[in-house]
């Protein structure tokens, strides 16, 4: 018994060793997930033109996080996928990845025109904030990969439903008044 006992005892440690999974802290990737949507706002506050008015930058924004926010969230409860370093489920898809390439995405559709430079910032800085989150052992590659989707996905639905809000380069224009909701259609 004794044997078997100093046979467990000295395995525990090359089990422990060989997972390497253990939490390392959230760092950098807390505030990276936010800075292409710090120069998107940065760059229209500077006057630099754009692809969109403030009235349609601050409406496809807005909703592309909203749309962004809300499905990554809803994931996140409905799937419970255990983190690798397991200290929740709330694995599957990667928020920061998905909030980090939705701003690389609304940067690269205000400023990708003035200049390639500009969505390649951004989004070297969202694939970034992705590989920190392996490396930290907060997500899978399949959580990233799915985040950065739901970020892309999501700003190019915002964008189409805020144009179909504010009626900017849309042959429809959507009111709202005392009145009620209207919807007209340009032919």
């Amino acid at each position: 018994m004794k044997l078997k006992t100093i046979i467990l005892l000295m395995m525990l440690p090359v089990a422990v060793m060989a997972q390497d999974k253990s939490y390392r802290g959230d760092g950098i990737d807390d505030y990276l997930q936010y800075a292409p949507w710090a120069g998107v706002v940065a760059l229209k506050v500077a006057g630099v033109d754009g692809a969109s008015n403030w009235k349609r930058f601050v409406v496809n924004a807005a909703a592309s996080y909203v749309l962004m926010a809300g499905t990554s969230y809803t994931l996140k409860h409905t799937i419970h996928e255990r983190r690798p370093d397991g200290t929740d489920d709330r694995a599957f898809p990667s928020g920061h990845a998905a909030v980090s390439f939705a701003g690389a995405h609304v940067l690269h559709k205000e400023y990708g025109k003035v200049s390639p430079w500009i969505s390649v910032g951004g989004y070297a800085v969202a694939t970034f904030t992705a590989i920190d989150r392996v490396y930290r052992h907060r997500h899978k590659w399949h959580d990233v990969a799915a985040g950065a989707a739901i970020g892309i996905g999501a700003t190019e639905l915002g964008y189409w439903l805020g144009d179909k809000i504010t009626g900017e380069r849309s042959r429809y224009r959507v009111s709202v008044s005392s009145d009620g909701l209207s919807l007209a259609v340009q032919l």
